[in-house]
C-alpha cells in the first residue's frame, strides 16, 4: 500500500477519498486498489454517513486500469489483479452508507467501473465516460458489464461495451449513467453539499435503505460478476489482447486476428 496514491479527508460525518496519481491520470494499479480497499475497511469502523470518491487534478477521475502494468502480467498475477479489483468494487458497493462518485475528467474502463460501484454519480460538464476495453482485446473486469446493465439497462450496456465509445457527461446523464451534472468549477462544492445532505439523514434509515436497495439485484449480480472474471481471464490469454495492449502503449491502431 502506498498512502500517497490515495488520500483520505474527513469532516463531520462525510469522508472524501482522493485517488492521487494525476500524472498517470489516476490509473488503478494494484497499490491504488489495495489502498482504496484498506481505507474502506477502516471507514467501516468509523462509519461516516456519506463517502465521496474523486481523482486528483482536472484531467481525470480515473482514466482506467494501469495498462502499462497489466500488459506484462502472467496468468496468476492478472487473476490476482482482477480479483482485487472486483473485491474493491464489492467493498464500495457493500459499504453501509451511500458513496458518491465525483467524476472530474475521464472515467474510462476501470474508472467507470469504480463510479458504477458507487450509489450516486455526479459529473463535471467536461467529463468523458466509457468502457473501451474491447479496443484492447478484453472486456471490463471489475464488474462493468453487470453494473452497467443495472444502472442503464441492457441496450445501453451493449452499446458501450461493444463499441468502446466514449461519451459526454450530457449523454451519460440522458442514459442514466450519471445522476447530475455541474460546471467544472462547482462540481466539488455541489458534491460535498449533496454528501452533507445525505449524511444529515437518520443513520439507521440510510443503512436500511442501502441494504434493501442493494438486495434487489444481488443474486443476478453475483453470478454475473463471476462469469465476467472467467471471460476476462480467458481473453487475457489471447494474441488479440497482446496486440491490443501493445498498440495502446505504442499509440497505434490495433490489428486483430481473432486468436
Amino acid at each position: 500500500m502506498d498512502e500517497d496514491n490515495v488520500k483520505l479527508e474527513t469532516e463531520g460525518h462525510v469522508a472524501r477519498i482522493i485517488i492521487n496519481r494525476p500524472k498517470a491520470l489516476n490509473a488503478l494499479n494494484a497499490n491504488v486498489l489495495q489502498s482504496i480497499y484498506l481505507i474502506f475497511k477502516d471507514l467501516e469502523k468509523e462509519e461516516p454517513r456519506a463517502v465521496v470518491i474523486t481523482g486528483e487534478g482536472e484531467k481525470a477521475f480515473v482514466a482506467g486500469a494501469d495498462i502499462h502494468g497489466m500488459a506484462s502480467l502472467g496468468p496468476r498475477a492478472i487473476a490476482d489483479y482482477v480479483e482485487l479489483g472486483q473485491r474493491v468494487m464489492r467493498t464500495i458497493e457493500n459499504y453501509p452508507f451511500p458513496v458518491i462518485a465525483q467524476v472530474n475528467g475521464f472515467a474510462l474502463g476501470g474508472g467507470l467501473e469504480l463510479a458504477l460501484a458507487c450509489d450516486l454519480v455526479f459529473a463535471a460538464a467536461s467529463a468523458k465516460l466509457g468502457q473501451p476495453e474491447v479496443n484492447l482485446g478484453i472486456i471490463p473486469g471489475f464488474g462493468g458489464t453487470q453494473r452497467l446493465v443495472q444502472r442503464c439497462g441492457l441496450g445501453t450496456a451493449r452499446r458501450l461495451v461493444y463499441t468502446g465509445e466514449i461519451i459526454s457527461a450530457e449523454e451519460a446523464l440522458s442514459l442514466g449513467l450519471v445522476d447530475k451534472i455541474f460546471s467544472d468549477s462547482a462540481l466539488k462544492e455541489e458534491t460535498l453539499k449533496a454528501a452533507e445532505i445525505v449524511a444529515s439523514k437518520a443513520p439507521l434509515a440510510l443503512r436500511g435503505a442501502k441494504r434493501v436497495l442493494r438486495q434487489s439485484g444481488e443474486p443476478q449480480l453475483l453470478s454475473g460478476l463471476r462469469l465476467e472474471v472467467e471471460e476476462f481471464l480467458a481473453l487475457f490469454a489471447t494474441a488479440d489482447r497482446e496486440e491490443g495492449m501493445e498498440a495502446f502503449i505504442q499509440k497505434r491502431k490495433p490489428v486483430f486476428h481473432g486468436n
